[in-house]
């Protein structure tokens, strides 16, 4: 009874995680690592997209379009290494910020450069990790016409459901991702963390009513459709949702108490929320898709 097109979904994730992988960027404070791991990341995900769809089925436009999207991270991530030595102005801003404010206190002065700009270059542009996000939704647009049954609103539930997904799914991957970046750079702001976790509690209605709306999870619940498990999956669905949505407030609780544990604390409970999330995602999809 389960049926997912797994070519759909990891183009969905690779496309939602280049887009709040510029949600951050944009802000030029986080380290070139991050858009490092991210960009490669990613591009593997697309890569495999387009190696199962070739293998297993093709939608020729949303092929065309992973395409696009490797060929655009694959670039991003090119420029990003060749510009690295120009690092990122919010980043050298920030730490002179704390630098001084650290000699202030203490009388003890320190460096006020994390790297020397002189003749460094051109930062990496941010909107690069934007590129290949809209190139992706192409190709999403042709795989949820291509999966719509019959045409007409089940087409514009198709489109809701693919998008939504792909944001929801991009956006907790980046959360748990941005979490474990503080080790790498403790001095960054959580207002970072915050935004994105933020954005993750307005997708999350979103996501949850497009898999409600018929025929959805409602459906489920009543038997209409037939989930193989005697309406197991539909309450594991239910439960996925409700846990998700708490985990987002109590991470967003977390971040408000001042010590550094409490951003570690966060990142914990982001990894839970990424399996809440990929549950909420992926089981309603698989059942209806299957109904």
């Amino acid at each position: 009874m389960i049926h997912l097109d797994a070519a759909t979904v990891l183009l969905q994730w690779a496309v939602g995680g280049m887009a709040f992988c510029w949600f951050t960027t944009r802000r030029r404070l986080i380290g070139v690592g991050y858009g490092w791991l991210l960009r490669g990341t990613y591009l593997c995900l697309a890569v495999l997209s387009l190696a199962l769809a070739l293998r297993y089925g093709t939608v020729p436009v949303r092929e065309a379009s992973t395409v696009g999207v490797i060929v655009a991270i694959g670039v991003a991530l090119t420029v990003s290494i060749l510009r690295r030595s120009a690092g990122v102005s919010g980043q050298r801003a920030e730490h002179d910020r704390r630098s001084e404010r650290v000699a202030a206190m203490t009388g003890i002065e320190r460096g006020t450069r994390v790297v020397e700009v002189t003749d460094a270059g051109p930062e990496f542009p941010p909107i690069l990790d934007l590129v290949p996000a809209l190139i992706g939704v192409i190709g999403l647009l042709a795989a949820a016409v291509d999966a719509a049954p019959d045409g007409g609103s089940d087409i514009a539930l198709s489109i809701l459901r693919t998008l939504s997904g792909a944001a929801f799914l991009g956006c907790v991957t980046d959360a748990m991702l941005l979490g474990h970046w503080y080790l790498v750079q403790p001095g960054l702001p959580r207002k970072l963390l915050n935004e994105i976790v933020t954005a993750l509690a307005w997708i999350w209605p979103v996501e949850v009513l497009s898999l409600l709306l018929p025929v959805g999870m409602f459906s489920v619940f009543s038997g209409t459709v037939d989930d193989g498990w005697g309406g197991t999956l539909g309450w594991f669905w239910a439960a996925c949702a409700v846990t998700t949505i708490v985990l987002v407030f109590v991470t967003k609780a977390a971040l408000k108490e001042r010590e550094y544990a409490a951003v570690m604390a966060a990142t914990g409970l982001l990894y839970l929320a990424i399996l809440t999330a990929f549950g909420t995602d992926l089981v309603a999809r698989a059942v209806l898709d299957a109904g």
